[in-house]
């Protein structure tokens, strides 16, 4: 299975099958249209030759329809390209992949969290705190989770 770029829509054809108008000059590549994102009417710009899009209110962003398509449904590279047309059948065989609990997305924001966490912890014991019980155990559970994701991931 191979990821094949040339297979994905027509950047005009794929938002405006989304129900979006593309609004400008003819001869513009950039062309403005309804932000899905924060409701804007007229907020989001879109290039109709590689199909980049901004929204100039909530700055969401990305450099084509795949990007667009993983922010608005959630989901990851795969099933973006494959939901696309873009992701083709080579004939090799998948290779066998270890598992893991979460999306990377998902693993890195798990990681964000514990890790502040533990900063702020860090930052309490450094200025004198004293943590509580319940402090020092749910460090020691955003330890665990840290460690387990790290596992999952190496």
């Amino acid at each position: 299975m191979s990821f094949d770029r040339h297979q994905l829509p027509e950047p005009t054809a794929y938002f405006e099958s989304l129900g979006l108008k593309l609004i400008g000059p003819t001869r513009s590549k950039w062309k403005t249209t309804a932000c899905m994102f924060h409701g804007g009417s007229d907020s989001m710009r879109v290039n109709t030759s590689s199909g980049a899009w901004v929204c100039m209110a909530c700055d969401a962003k990305g450099g084509d329809v795949l990007a667009y398509e993983m922010q608005t449904t959630g989901t990851e590279f795969v099933q973006a390209a494959k939901a696309l047309g873009a992701w083709l059948d080579d004939g090799r065989a998948p290779t066998q992949t270890k598992p893991t609990a979460l999306s990377p997305r998902a693993a890195l924001e798990a990681l964000a969290f514990e890790s502040l966490l533990v900063a702020v912890a860090a930052g309490n014991l450094s200025k004198g705190l004293t943590l509580t019980p319940t402090d020092r155990q749910r460090l020691l559970v955003a330890a665990g989770r840290i460690q387990h994701i790290a596992g999952d991931f190496a």
